[in-house]
């Protein structure tokens, strides 16, 4: 889901702010390097603490520090091991068998396969909602428990002894290893999670951890938390700072002021001036996401997005080029669907060169125009009124402006903004309480299914609710019954993508590229472009 934030011309948004003089010594290091305490820079707060429940990128980044899965990221499609140490295979790729280490929560107590059969129990309930309990789709018995058919004691995880879980699947899939690397997949201490109710994950106080940090000083409302060295962690000895406090920066210029200033020691960059203000600075890293942008469209609450001229005349009167270059300039680059470049290929063939559908991601006012006044006569509308979501940081500011002034400028559309907190934004879209929604997804595994999954109908994170039946029937065969024939599987994928994308099912806008700077005295940074994008338990001052 939903997860990261970013800007019509420059003058016209006042980027030029930005730019304060050189002021300050680029080069200047952490002022932090004697305590080991690190300030952090976060665009938006956190939605929730719950591993069940959070599917935005600040959450997500915050629970992926402070708790550890059976499996760890190691870069790529590649895993490390986790909470286990080994695993194996079996039954024809339908057996996981996990082999647990003797580890802790932070308030002491034992973290055991039980942690994670309860987990795993609780993200996959109804009771629960989790926006994401969608990965689990391929564990035995999901289906019957998710339509209430049978109890979730039924789902296919069980523990035997302390320190061994059992997952058994209903069919292979391949990226399996991969998928419990992800919160919805994390241990869950049950006696905490009963004691808090409907309350636990809503604060810091009201979760425990199990990975190098845990949370502290949020309070569920407020723009600021801290990842405290969980020193109950078993690996406890390799976390070499104490604290790295996240502070929520909404201004450019302050998070510019502080980072020079020294009171942030790394800093997520806006606009190509900032950029180019740090252009001759070793601290700059131009991070490569696999993070896409796209306009959400609602079928269900705008009849006339029903109209497959209107989605594309929506589409065709955006100048992405003008958008990446002159509003965000930061190394963005136009998008060419919700499947990001580089994230998977087949044959040596990246995903978005099999499937390409150029006229979906393509600008030309004059068609716009024409397809729009066609669209317009089909549904017998003289007018429309569009109500843009997009979050309250600078960013979605200047994307929401920039898209405004494009699309008014089709004949008798009226838009209007509407930025709001990211939690807010978040959970207006699960819930479809939008119009047309600036939205973003970021794939949590690198293969194309991760975001092609989001479009199918049941998907809880499909917003706006466009559905198609073959669509789904070709991404059930790619999950299922073609999992197993790599060309099948790819063959089902690239046809769904067509299909998603000669209908306009979203309007694709581009592929983040995330500029930062970090001070030259702190090291083991890792970053991957899908995921939780920071892993900062290796980190250290020098």
């Amino acid at each position: 889901m939903a997860k990261r934030s970013f800007w019509k011309l420059l003058t016209a948004v006042g980027l030029s702010s930005l730019v304060l003089a050189a002021c300050g010594n680029n080069n200047a290091s952490s002022t932090t390097s004697n305590k080991q305490d690190l300030n952090w820079m976060s665009s938006a707060s956190i939605s929730t603490l719950d591993p069940s429940k959070a599917v935005d990128s600040i959450s997500d980044q915050t629970v992926y520090n402070a708790y550890w899965g059976l499996l760890t990221l190691n870069g790529g499609n590649k895993v490390a091991p986790g909470v286990a140490t080994s695993y194996k295979v079996s039954n024809g790729g339908k057996t996981y068998t996990f082999y647990l280490r003797h580890s802790k929560w932070s308030n002491g107590d034992p973290v055991t396969a039980q942690d994670f059969v309860y987990g795993i129990r609780r993200s996959a309930d109804p009771k629960t909602a989790s926006q994401s309990a969608y990965y689990l789709d391929h564990i035995q018995n999901y289906d019957q428990v998710k339509n209430q058919k049978l109890p979730v004691s039924a789902l296919g995880v069980k523990a035997e002894g302390d320190y061994k879980l059992v997952i058994n699947l209903s069919s292979p899939q391949n990226y399996f290893k991969n998928l419990v690397t992800l919160p919805v997949f994390y241990p869950q201490n049950e006696s905490v999670v009963k004691k808090y109710g409907s309350t636990y994950g809503t604060s810091s106080a009201k979760s425990v951890y199990n990975g190098p940090f845990k949370v502290t000083g949020w309070t569920g409302s407020n723009d600021g938390w801290t990842l405290t060295k969980n020193n109950q962690y078993w690996n406890a000895k390799t976390v070499k700072v104490r604290n790295i406090k996240y502070n929520v920066i909404k201004n450019p210029s302050t998070g510019l002021n502080q980072y020079e200033a020294g009171k942030l020691d790394e800093l997520q960059l806006n606009g190509k001036q900032q950029v180019q203000h740090f252009k001759n600075s070793n601290q700059l890293k131009l991070r490569n996401t696999d993070s896409v942008y796209y306009i959400a469209l609602n079928y269900q609450k705008v009849p006339a997005l029903k109209n497959i001229n209107i989605r594309k005349a929506l589409s065709l009167a955006i100048d992405r080029n003008q958008l990446t270059k002159d509003v965000l300039g930061d190394g963005s680059y136009p998008a060419k669907g919700i499947v990001p470049k580089g994230l998977a290929s087949y044959q040596g063939k990246d995903f978005t060169d099999w499937s390409n559908n150029k006229s979906a991601t393509a600008s030309n006012l004059t068609t716009a125009k024409r397809l729009w006044k066609l669209g317009l006569s089909q549904t017998h509308t003289k007018q429309l009124n569009l109500q843009l979501l997009n979050d309250d940081t600078p960013t979605g500011k200047a994307v929401n402006e920039f898209i405004q002034s494009q699309l008014t400028k089709l004949p008798g559309l009226k838009v209007s903004d509407l930025n709001l907190p990211h939690p807010t934004k978040v959970s207006r879209s699960i819930n479809n309480q939008f119009q047309i929604a600036v939205s973003l997804w970021s794939p949590s595994v690198t293969d194309p299914t991760s975001p092609l999954n989001v479009k199918t109908s049941s998907n809880s994170l499909n917003f706006g609710k466009w559905s198609n039946a073959q669509y789904d029937e070709l991404m059930s065969k790619a999950t299922g019954s073609d999992a197993a024939n790599e060309a099948k599987r790819w063959q089902d994928m690239v046809k769904a993508n067509d299909i998603m994308l000669s209908q306009q099912a979203i309007i694709p806008l581009y592929q983040q590229v995330q500029p930062e700077v970090i001070k030259s005295n702190i090291h083991g940074v890792k970053y991957y472009p899908n995921g939780p994008t920071w892993d900062l338990s290796g980190v250290y001052v020098k």
